[in-house]
């Protein structure tokens, strides 16, 4: 198994990606938000990267069971329902529904993915999940980190590091790690014990407290606190499965 780790989309782009195992890390907070709207009963997200092709994409599916959801700069885009704080996917608001969902950092590293071989979503809050995922298929993954603004964010390289960490510490598994996945695991060991406090003093971190969505760093600290493991078809995510089950019919696919 080896571990390659990407910090930035450009990084990795959909070509490095490529039928990869794909991890995808977005903390604060496209990742946790997918997470919450998906456990509380989306029926999927869609991610885009663009505004316009949000707007185009939620007029050609059906009506009331699309919303329109995301960011840029931290706050909700004008004419959507919905911003990217975890707090306003509640079962209420998002019970049956299909977002389409652009932000402005983790909707690139998802789009970059759509032709990976498998890609699941990451954050604090389905940390055993995604460890769970990766041990029970031991071979070559990236962890791909959606950043800040197209550089390093702090706060995803500690996740991805705390995904390291978890990994190596089973002695059944050979994990080769790269520069990067050592760097990361290193910067866990140094800021992944008080999780909260690292998102507080983090750039990004701050930001969302200087514009009003301080509570929301609590919920994206809160380890293992949501046991779902978002997965990427094609560009949609949804729940990860039983192999047997059927879904229903996808908004996406109308």
């Amino acid at each position: 198994m080896r571990v390659e780790l990407s910090f930035t989309p450009h990084q990795a782009d959909e070509v490095a990606l490529r039928d990869k195992t794909v991890i995808a890390i977005d903390v604060l907070r496209a990742s946790t938000t997918i997470i919450t709207a998906l456990h509380n009963g989306a029926r999927e997200v869609i991610p885009v990267t663009t505004v316009e092709s949000a707007v185009k994409l939620a007029g050609q599916l059906a009506g009331d069971v699309v919303l329109l959801g995301g960011e840029r700069g931290g706050r909700m885009i004008q004419g959507f329902s919905l911003g990217n704080s975890p707090a306003e996917y509640s079962t209420e608001r998002v019970k049956g529904k299909s977002i389409v969902f652009s932000s402005t950092n983790g909707s690139q590293v998802l789009v970059n993915g759509r032709y990976a071989r498998e890609m699941v979503v990451c954050g604090f809050v389905n940390m055993r999940l995604v460890v769970d995922f990766l041990r029970e298929r031991p071979r070559d993954f990236i962890l791909a980190c959606a950043g800040t603004n197209g550089a390093f964010s702090l706060e995803d390289a500690v996740c991805a590091g705390m995904v390291v960490h978890e990994l190596v510490k089973d002695t059944s598994l050979e994990a080769t790690l790269s520069d990067g996945a050592l760097a990361a695991e290193s910067l866990y060991r140094s800021y992944g014990k008080n999780v909260l406090k690292l998102l507080h003093s983090t750039q990004h971190g701050r930001h969302l407290q200087d514009i009003g969505f301080e509570d929301d760093l609590r919920l994206c600290a809160s380890v293992d606190s949501i046991p779902v493991l978002p997965q990427l078809e094609g560009n949609v995510i949804r729940l990860k499965r039983d192999p047997g089950r059927k879904d229903p019919p996808s908004a996406a696919a109308s």
